[in-house]
């Protein structure tokens, strides 16, 4: 397996999401078979896991921080913040980036995770109502606490990267990214170049589409976030499987 940098951190270049864990495309494996298959990832040379609270909520965090412990020394732990989540009913309540919450969450994901750092934080989603300059204040404190070694943003405009990464360098920019989803190409790829930050795509096979997982008369489960995306309604996969 090569290796990638990710602004000052190395990984692999290979890393391995464990959104499915969370049956965000229907229902997930049990917990031991997501335990082996995460051992089995890291045998054959990957060493980046990426999670994100909202993954379950928080079972894929625990998940992630359990599977990999043998090894914790070998592997780099990607994990998001940016939600705010009822602690009662695990919904979501909108967006959340106050400092005070990113703090908060944070010493949550280290409990979860049961480590004592996590190796790449990033914001999940802009959140509109926090300055960027802020939230990268916020994880520049935490960095300085030693909770957290590098941040990243997901999703983020290049403007916001640009400002983020004037208070806390940027290390990772994790966007979709697919042969049928190219935004990222004509603003963030050349920024991501020019300040030396990686980038890590999501969905890079298109979340099953460019497989041939998902055919044009597929049918998602209610809980496949699929089944509300517009890229993924019957009109709309034929249309792209034409083009591909």
């Amino acid at each position: 397996m090569q290796t990638k940098k990710l602004g000052a951190l190395e990984v692999s270049e290979l890393g391995f999401g464990t959104l499915s864990f969370a049956s965000t495309y229907g229902q997930a494996p049990g917990k031991a078979d997501n335990i082996r298959v995460i051992r089995g990832a890291h045998g054959l040379g990957v060493a980046l896991f990426d999670t994100a609270e909202i993954c379950g909520p928080w079972t894929n965090e625990a998940l992630v921080g359990e599977a990999p412990t043998p090894v914790r020394n070998e592997v780099v732990i990607a994990t998001k913040f940016g939600f705010d989540v009822d602690p009662t009913t695990g919904k979501r309540r909108g967006l959340n980036s106050q400092p005070e919450h990113i703090k908060r969450v944070t010493d949550a994901m280290l409990r979860r995770l049961g480590t004592s750092h996590i190796d790449l934080l990033y914001q999940h989603r802009v959140d509109p109502n926090v300055p960027i300059e802020d939230v990268a204040g916020a994880v520049k404190d935490l960095i300085a606490a030693g909770k957290v070694r590098h941040f990243g943003l997901s999703e983020a405009a290049a403007d916001t990267i640009r400002r983020a990464h004037a208070v806390q360098p940027v290390a990772a920019v994790q966007s979709e990214y697919s042969l049928w989803t190219r935004d990222p190409e004509p603003e963030v790829l050349p920024l991501c170049e020019e300040l030396c930050i990686g980038f890590v795509p999501w969905g890079p096979l298109g979340t099953g589409f460019l497989t041939g997982k998902v055919a044009s008369a597929s049918s998602f489960g209610a809980n496949d976030f699929r089944a509300a995306s517009p890229r993924f309604t019957p009109e709309a996969m034929a249309a792209n499987q034409a083009v591909v």
